[in-house]
Order: structure tokens, then C-alpha cells, then sequence
């Protein structure tokens, strides 16, 4: 039987990647996104497989039922918590709704959903979660206060689904992307040449990933290849996170 995945902000950049993968090998993917064109438009690219839902993920009310109605199609076998936000600013010039702001996004929608969707793969005996962490979890990062704080807890919240959602044949693992050449990343590393030079001085491979990279390993923690494998954070960095 083919399976049903759900890939938060599958729209582009890593997201797209990996919805594009999942599809690919035939598993059926919910893209959730907030901008209707965009998500069409990457549903009309990766093909039939590919259903776009348009939805803001910071409307936590309506999780539940966003959930439910993806449900009632077909049982959801793998989701991807993908979507986040990020924001660049000296620390003591970050406010308080800028810091809620990213925490509300990056945790507080991470944790409905997987709420949500634990009910569904636990009534059909099980499924996988994978989530989307980063090097700011990994070491110190300047002036991205927030999204390193919010990535941190995506590392722990990891580790604590793992362990308690393992009776329910649920496992919950999570991929840290190192630099990957995406459009957005691309921007900021081209328009601050000491920052890239410092990224790929530490990088052992010497070169940024390709978002492909990050949908093969998300692919090997969703299906049965990684069937005995659950709570690990997997670093697909080119060995920054270990490089001097």
C-alpha cells in the first residue's frame, strides 16, 4: 500500500527537495504552505503526488482540524516538520514579539502538529517524524537569538517524542542541515563574503550541500530503512559541526 506524507513548507528551498523525493518514490505528499500560488506551483512541478494545502501554520487553532481533514483522504504514514523561520539582528536589539514570534513558529506550531498527526499514526499503528534542526543547535551562532534558541528545543523535544511515542511504533528523529545553497542562503552568504569565507574556512568538505543532501537523509529516517533508529540528530554538514 503507498504511503501519505506531510511536508511543512514544502514550497521551496529544503522543503521542496524533500517533497520532491518523497514523491518521487511514490509516496504520496501533502505540501503545507501559507502562499497559494507558490505551493501550487511547486505541486504543479513535482507531480500528481503532490497535493497542495494552504495554511498558516502560526494559527494553532486551526492545527486540529487541518489534521483531521488530511486524515480522512488517507492514514498520514511520515511527516516532515520542515517549515520555520528565521531572523538576523543584534541580540540586544531583538524584542520580545520578535523572539515570540519565531519561538511561536518554529516550536509552538512543530508541536501541534506532531500532536496532531501522533493521534492519527497511533490509531493505524504507527509512523515517522522527522525534524528539521540546524547548526545554530549545534554551536553559537551570532545575531540569530531566537532561531537558535528554537532550534535547540526542536533538538529536545526530539529526543523527549522519541522516547514516549516509541510504544506507539511512532519514531521521531531529526536531520541538522549544515550551510546548504538554497536561494535564501545564497543571498545572505554572497552579500557577507567574511561570514562565507568563515563557513566554508570550517567546513572539512569545503563547499556548501545541496538540498538534495538534506532530502536523502529526511527520506532515510521516513521509511524502513531507519526502522530501528529513533531520537538520533543526524548532521548533514559537510562536517562543519566537528570542523576547526
Amino acid at each position: 500500500m503507498s504511503k501519505t506524507a506531510i511536508v511543512t513548507g514544502g514550497n521551496s528551498g529544503l522543503g521542496y527537495a524533500t517533497a520532491k523525493k518523497l514523491c518521487d518514490n511514490g509516496i504520496r505528499t501533502y505540501i503545507i504552505g501559507r502562499n497559494q500560488e507558490k505551493t501550487e506551483d511547486a505541486c504543479n512541478e513535482i507531480g500528481g503526488l503532490a497535493v497542495p494545502v494552504i495554511f498558516d501554520l502560526n494559527n494553532l487553532e486551526g492545527i486540529p482540524s487541518l489534521i483531521e481533514g488530511i486524515a480522512k483522504e488517507s492514514p498520514i504514514d511520515i511527516l516532515v516538520n520542515n517549515a520555520g523561520i528565521n531572523m538576523k539582528k543584534e541580540f540586544l536589539e531583538v524584542t520580545d514579539e520578535e523572539f515570540q514570534s519565531i519561538i511561536h513558529t518554529n516550536v509552538f506550531s512543530v508541536f501541534a502538529v506532531s500532536r496532531e498527526v501522533v493521534k492519527v499514526m497511533k490509531a493505524h499503528g504507527g509512523g515517522s517524524i522527522v525534524n528539521i534542526s540546524s547548526m545554530t543547535s549545534q554551536y553559537g551562532i551570532p545575531k540569530v537569538i531566537a532561531y537558535s534558541a528554537s532550534k535547540t528545543a526542536i533538538e529536545g523535544m526530539t529526543r523527549a517524542m522519541a522516547v514516549e511515542l516509541a510504544q506507539y511504533g511512532v519514531r521521531v528523529n531529526c536531520v541538522a542541515p549544515g550551510f546548504i545553497k538554497t536561494k535564501m542562503s545564497s543571498k545572505a552568504l554572497d552579500n557577507d563574503p567574511e561570514r562565507k569565507n568563515k563557513v566554508l574556512g570550517r567546513t572539512p568538505m569545503g563547499k556548501l550541500g545541496e538540498p538534495a543532501d538534506i532530502a536523502d537523509a529526511v527520506f532515510y529516517y521516513a521509511t524502513s530503512e531507519s526502522k530501528f533508529t529513533t531520537g538520533t540528530i543526524l548532521p548533514v554538514d559537510g562536517g562543519n559541526s566537528i570542523g576547526f
